[in-house]
């Protein structure tokens, strides 16, 4: 099993709107299995980041056909790797995050650059004690990787991207609606 990233932009950019996505997706039903892992929030409602773990492309994609009715744009599905977290942590909490950091990385930059980069840089967060990293998401084609933080303001997830010398190309505030794939 693979994970996929999908970037959904809802049809309305309300609670309501995003309540709409999150629906669809939990209803989503492609035939080939396909789980929703997380599905972050922006706070002004204006996209979702979901990440699928997926037999395939296609299972992935027939989740995002699941919301092409209440939205307006789905991105992906891109294949992603995991890092700075274990996939069954990730399940077992389904842990939001305060704070997603999209850096388009630079096409020079191979993956085990990459990865050879984050684990360098990892230990200097603690430069800023005020900000938990919590996971990333790489493309595996490396075009970009979404990081997500817990911190109490967007300074300091700022802060702690200038301690690792990491770029910022987009930051998003995420909160408003979690995900219940619990059925509750």
């Amino acid at each position: 099993m693979s994970l996929y990233l999908l970037e959904i932009v809802p049809s309305s950019a309300t609670r309501e709107g995003s309540q709409a996505v999150l629906d669809a997706l939990l209803g989503a039903d492609g035939g080939d299995p396909a789980e929703i892992i997380e599905s972050q929030v922006a706070a002004d409602h204006s996209r979702l980041f979901t990440v699928v773990e997926a037999g395939s492309a296609k299972a992935a994609a027939a989740v995002g056909e699941a919301v092409r009715a209440v939205a307006d744009e789905v991105q992906g599905p891109d294949e992603v790797r995991l890092v700075g977290a274990e996939l069954e942590e990730i399940k077992a909490l389904r842990r939001g995050a305060g704070y997603l950091v999209e850096w388009d990385i630079p096409a020079e930059i191979t993956m085990d650059q990459y990865l050879a980069r984050k684990k360098a840089n990892a230990p200097k967060y603690a430069q800023v004690p005020e900000t938990s990293f919590l996971r990333t998401y790489v493309r595996e084609d490396t075009a970009k990787c979404l990081c997500f933080y817990d911190a109490p303001d967007e300074d300091a997830v700022v802060r702690a991207r200038e301690a690792v010398s990491t770029p910022i190309d987009r930051i998003w505030a995420l909160g408003a609606i979690e995900l219940d794939t619990t059925g509750a």
